[in-house]
């Protein structure tokens, strides 16, 4: 029997705990063998990744136990952070290990056998860190990408291809690492080697651009010793992002780009020369390399090439270059996350739907069948607590197209009085150049489930829409996004769908900032959560972030030497005296990206200004929670400032303590 209740007032078994045993997805999956791996996370065991295997017959294994934590720091989000190789005795690891960064080789077939380190570890800054790794036994060398710290500044810096013998003559030598690539280049990615041994192809751009910006195809030669050539510049530059370069099985270059406006797949001779679009569409085929390593497409023995693609991620497809034809894959998978890995004919990924959690997946690609095959989704709850998206396109200033997806509040026993509009929540991501996939996420259904709205926008700068779409934000960060937020928040509240006297905004990193500007510039909200957020824009451009972002702005915003007035304009923390608002602030305090101190001073300022607010630090997380307790605090606390602020009857949430 279905009983009537306020909205916000509704009980359901989704609870916090719940929603962060279930955080994070499988990521970097990975033919070894037969065998495919992966890494997933563990929220309660810290918050460590660990590296799973599934063995003959189905069974998962964690290759290694806590506190191995395979996770790279290189441009602070990471990268693929392993590489295994199949071999007759068994197959033999190399891994990132989080706590110190080192790469250590592992046999895990062995009983006997532990990790041991390859690298060496360095007391200069931020010491040395690898990322995207490939094996090459035959040399008997691990190359990767390495990210050295030559001072204590987060700017000292230096990133090259290097290559790591794996006989261990490194872990107390830094002299034994063999640099591949000259340090011209801010960032680079991994190198791939061609077919028959004799090119290497990588990544590279510089400071100011960021890598959806512009990138370019560097290409060597390389020699019977493993050593690199002079590289040369093949495609892009300082208006084209390629965010992935591979080799075709006969040794054409494949990689994606978005000359055309789009991120397209493109095909060229071994060296570089002549190349052409293999399927062009107005939709994307790559997307924004926020991790080193990312992978959109994989190409296949037959030719064939696996692509994620569409606007967004949203299909898995098989793509013919010589026709141009794409056979997408039938199942009920709505995202796909770049991180895609074929071995003869099946094709490994990671997938999610509005009705399941990331899963690891498996086509064969000569019966078109698609598996899950590890981490399957278990529903832990009755589904039909699950909330039933709406893919909406609203109208913003200047008749401006926004993305949106829509949750309105569900729950399977409950309704609200016939006169009564429900709560909403606008959630801003990050990036800000990223986007909201369309995927069952637990913390959405946390709120939906008690009877308060979400949606979630993918305000102009995001991805999955084209180059135009992302460039709306180049110079208008705090304008495009705030407006658009506003837009879908008050288009919400103009149809009916919302109650306009009980609107919010949350978000975390460049949402938190989306967030913070919106309270500290528009009326539209009764309050917000801000987490882990950029609010000091000229701190954040004068070396309070690390490297990777550390111009970010000059796009963002605009050259700080030439706009000054316009950074001052923006920030948060010039204008904390405009928050009436309550609002709740969640930090961590390792974070090094959005660090600490830029929330101390943004608090300093509302000292005496009487606005409801919490703070809560974090000892141990960084930028992103990743422990459970974090998350479960997190959940509750900005659940009891939706109750206080909107006036609702939430039973059994711990009160949250506002100081004003």
């Amino acid at each position: 029997m279905v009983e009537t209740r306020p909205y916000g007032s509704w009980s359901s078994p989704i609870g916090a705990d719940l929603a962060a045993a279930h955080d994070g997805q499988p990521e970097y999956v990975g033919w070894v063998g037969a065998e495919a791996w992966w890494t997933e996370p563990r929220p309660e065991e810290g918050g460590r990744r660990t590296l799973v295997r599934r063995r003959a017959g189905g069974r998962e294994e964690s290759v290694l136990p806590a506190p191995w934590n395979v996770r790279s720091r290189v441009i602070e989000y990471g990268g693929r952070p392993w590489a295994a190789a199949e071999r007759p005795e068994g197959p033999l690891l190399v891994f990132v290990n989080f706590a110190d960064q080192r790469l250590y080789a592992y046999e895990p077939d062995d009983s006997g056998a532990e990790p041991r380190p390859l690298t060496p570890l360095s007391p200069v800054g931020g010491g040395l860190r690898w990322a995207d790794p490939s094996l090459h036994l035959e040399r008997g060398e691990v190359w990767c990408v390495l990210e050295e710290f030559t001072g204590d500044g987060p700017a000292d810096v230096r990133r090259v291809i290097a290559a790591v013998p794996l006989d261990g003559s490194a872990a107390q030598d830094r002299a034994a690492v063999r640099e591949l690539s000259d340090a011209r280049h801010r960032f680079v990615s991994g190198p791939r080697l061609s077919p028959d041994g004799t090119r290497a192809a990588w990544l590279a751009w510089d400071h100011p651009r960021m890598p959806w910006d512009g990138t370019e195809i560097l290409l060597a030669d390389v020699t019977a010793e493993g050593t690199f050539g002079e590289p040369v510049s093949v495609a892009g530059g300082p208006e084209e992002s390629i965010p992935q370069v591979e080799w075709a099985a006969d040794g054409r270059l494949l990689f994606a780009s978005d000359r055309s406006g789009w991120w397209n797949l493109y095909r060229a001779a071994p060296d570089g020369s002549g190349a052409t679009p293999l399927c062009p569409r107005d939709e994307e085929f790559g997307g924004a390399l926020w991790k080193i390593g990312l992978r959109w497409f994989a190409p296949l023995d037959s030719g064939l090439i696996a692509v994620a693609h569409g606007r967004g991620a949203t299909a898995l497809g098989v793509l013919d270059p010589e026709t141009g034809e794409v056979v997408d894959t039938a199942g009920p998978w709505t995202e796909w996350a770049p991180t895609l890995s074929a071995h003869d004919t099946r094709v490994l990924g990671v997938a999610a739907s509005p009705r399941s959690s990331y899963e690891v997946v498996e086509l064969d690609t000569g019966t078109g069948h698609a598996r899950v095959i590890g981490a399957a989704h278990d529903d832990p709850v009755d589904p039909t607590y699950y909330p039933e998206p709406q893919i909406r396109t609203f109208t913003g200033p200047d008749g401006r197209d926004i993305h949106a997806h829509v949750y309105p509040p569900h729950h399977p026993g409950l309704v609200a009085p016939g006169n009564e509009l429900p709560p909403y929540v606008v959630w801003a991501h990050g990036g800000p150049t990223g986007r909201a996939p369309l995927v069952l996420d637990l913390e959405i259904a946390y709120f939906t489930s008690r009877g308060i709205g979400v949606a979630e926008v993918n305000y102009g700068g995001s991805t999955g829409h084209g180059r135009e779409y992302r460039n709306r934000l180049r110079e208008q960060w705090g304008v495009v996004d705030v407006e658009d937020c506003a837009a879908v928040a008050l288009a919400l509240a103009d149809e009916g769908t919302a109650d306009r006297d009980r609107l919010a905004i949350r978000g975390g990193s460049a949402g938190g900032w989306t967030t913070a500007v919106s309270l500290t510039s528009t009326d539209v909200y009764r309050c917000g959560t801000i987490i882990y957020p950029v609010l000091d824009l000229e701190g954040w451009a004068s070396g309070e972030t690390h490297d990777f972002e550390s111009q970010y702005l000059e796009s963002l915003i605009g050259p700080l030497a030439d706009v000054p007035g316009r950074y001052a304009e923006r920030s948060p923390l010039e204008h904390s005296d405009r928050i009436t608002a309550p609002f709740l602030l969640l930090q961590g305090l390792d974070d090094v990206i959005c660090p600490p101190a830029q929330c101390e001073r943004f608090l300093a300022r509302m000292e005496g200004r009487s606005v409801p607010h919490a703070y809560i630090a974090f000892e141990g997380e960084g930028h992103g929670f990743r422990r459970a307790d974090t998350m479960i605090r997190a959940l509750e606390s900005e659940l009891s400032l939706y109750a206080q602020a909107f006036g609702l009857d939430m039973p059994g949430i711990p009160t949250l303590e506002l100081s004003k």
